[in-house]
């Protein structure tokens, strides 16, 4: 299968301008939603694993999902998602310890809600970091709207 790649962001919709009040002549013009995915493992991500997910620039995160194989276990079962080593910018301590998807999200925390809405002027490489090693397996995944904030 082939793969078409576009510097992006990416727009989709036909009227580009409002031009009236009725549907129609309403701009409707939006963003399209982008996703990365890897898979990672418990023991990998023991310490922090800097993925091959890069977020660009000025984008806004609309969810970071997990698709558990294999339930992670330990003392704590939980992973952390950042921005650097730290690996708490963006998810702290979500649980994965039971087989499935997960959705996680930045908690009541303003600082890592901004950080969702606008990631900054620079592309952010997403880190997870496990609370301790296991044998969990599963993907990560997150989505976005590419450069939204622009």
């Amino acid at each position: 299968m082939g793969v078409t790649t576009f510097s992006g962001p990416i727009k989709a919709g036909d009227v580009p301008n409002t031009t009236g009040t009725t549907p129609g002549t309403i701009r409707n013009v939006g963003f399209v939603e982008m996703a990365q995915t890897q898979a990672i493992t418990q023991a990998g991500t023991a310490t922090a694993l800097a993925t091959r997910i890069v977020i660009p620039a000025y984008s806004h995160i609309l969810n970071i999902q997990f698709l558990t194989t294999v339930g992670w276990n330990g003392v704590a079962a939980t992973i952390s998602i950042g921005t650097s080593a730290t690996s708490t910018q963006l998810v702290v301590a979500q649980s994965l310890a039971t087989i499935g998807q997960a959705s996680a999200g930045p908690g009541a925390d303003a600082t890592r809600t901004a950080l969702w809405t606008n990631v900054g002027a620079s592309d952010v490489v997403i880190y997870a970091l496990s609370a301790n090693t296991g044998v969990g397996v599963g993907d990560i995944i997150v989505r976005y709207l590419q450069a939204e904030n622009v």
